[in-house]
């Protein structure tokens, strides 16, 4: 009997364990079923996701229809530029801002014989060349004047209202660094610049939030032509150097009369022969450098993009452009017939236009529109959409959706 029992007992624990056993194995599998669906309903959420974008950037639009319109008026002569997405018109007289239903924000008026403009994203500061006052506004409101006290001869604005100003006196020339965004006539940095030192400054730049400013000297050594492009830190880094330089750069038997600060750590430089490509956001450095063989028509840049414009020799257009990252990477060459008023980057698109025609490609060469404006447009704006743009006319201001 006592066999018996030992052997009821032994099979009724073998049949709990068996039971215990059956019931985590249904716990994993569930577990395991539950995992599996989620994997597989990410998967599919990412598949459909990449189609989608796959889809949008090859996309192709064949037509342009105004869906909103707004009369204004454009004063004739005046120049047409975007101010953060708001319409900036500046002449001889004076300028004024709108925004994109044509509603005046501000307006300034002055008298300038060759006036001079510089634009960092919503600032822009407006000055006449050879004058002695440069006034500081950004897209809602004004918000200071400058006055130099010297003739101007170039300058350049950050995003945060500070201004760079070469400014003639006599044999020296002066760089003035001042903060727009109050009513001045000190600067709040003073450096000079003589030829048989440091050279002439020929072309000047900020970074949007001011700490960093690249200028492209032009001077003679020793009977040869020579180009340095020196950079300076307004910062901490740059209080214990001489005159805040942190760092420079000589290029031999060329000129570089253009350099422009990308983004607060990214700068190029563009000469007779070559594009120079510099990263740092304390003490900038040539990452790059890629020489030109033919002359370059035109310059167009972004926080990702630089374009340079060049007549197509191939055949195969009128013009090529070619398009570099921020590392000095050529990422595109897009070959174009229209004759152009403006080249605009915007979310991974060429868009090319001129008063009556536009063009948009890809990055990777897919021509995404080909089109005409019903009026003729001074001015192109993107918008947040890819596929909607504001056009600014000779008496409306219009809100375009590509279909």
């Amino acid at each position: 009997m006592a066999n018996i029992r030992d052997y009821l007992k032994e099979k009724e624990k073998r049949q709990k364990t068996e039971k215990r056993v059956d019931y985590k194995e249904k716990i994993r599998s569930h577990k395991l079923a539950i995992f599996y669906r989620i994997v597989l309903t990410v998967a599919l959420a990412a598949g459909m996701v990449a189609f989608l974008i796959i889809q949008w950037k090859n996309k192709v639009y064949t037509e342009g229809t105004v869906t909103a319109s707004f009369p204004v008026i454009i004063v004739q002569g005046a120049t047409v530029e975007e101010l953060g997405g708001n319409v900036l018109l500046y002449s001889k007289d004076g300028a004024s801002c709108m925004d994109a239903k044509g509603n005046a924000v501000w307006n300034r008026t002055y008298e300038m014989q060759t006036p001079l403009i510089s634009i960092c994203e919503q600032m822009t500061a407006i000055g006449d060349y050879n004058g002695r006052a440069i006034y500081v506004m950004d897209k809602g409101s004004e918000k200071g004047t400058i006055n130099t006290n010297l003739p101007i001869r170039d300058f350049c604005v950050s995003a945060n209202g500070v201004v760079a100003a070469i400014l003639d006196d006599a044999d020296v020339t002066r760089i003035y660094v001042y903060n727009g965004n109050e009513n001045t006539d000190v600067p709040i940095v003073n450096g000079k610049a003589t030829m048989d030192k440091s050279g002439y400054p020929v072309s000047v730049s900020l970074t949007p939030n001011g700490n960093l400013m690249v200028v492209s000297f032009l001077y003679v050594d020793s009977g040869n032509m020579k180009s340095s492009v020196a950079f300076y830190n307004f910062g901490e880094v740059g209080k214990n150097e001489t005159d805040n330089y942190v760092s420079g750069f000589d290029y031999l038997d060329t000129i570089v009369p253009y350099v422009q600060f990308m983004d607060n750590d990214s700068a190029f430089g563009v000469s007779d022969d070559r594009i120079v490509f510099f990263s740092g956001a304390e003490r900038p450095v040539n990452i790059a450098t890629k020489f030109l063989e033919e002359e370059v028509q035109s310059i167009y840049y972004n926080e990702n993009y630089v374009g340079l414009v060049f007549n197509d020799q191939s055949g195969q257009a009128a013009y090529r452009l070619d398009v570099y990252n921020e590392s000095g990477e050529q990422v595109h060459s897009q070959f174009f017939d229209i004759e152009y008023t403006d080249i605009i980057f915007n979310k991974d698109q060429i868009v090319i236009y001129n008063d009556m025609d536009c063009r948009i490609f890809s990055m990777k060469g897919v021509e995404k529109f080909s089109g005409s404006f019903e009026k003729s447009t001074s001015l192109l704006i993107p918008t947040s959409s890819a596929y909607r743009y504001v056009t600014v006319t000779s008496d409306s201001i219009d809100t375009i959706e590509l279909k």
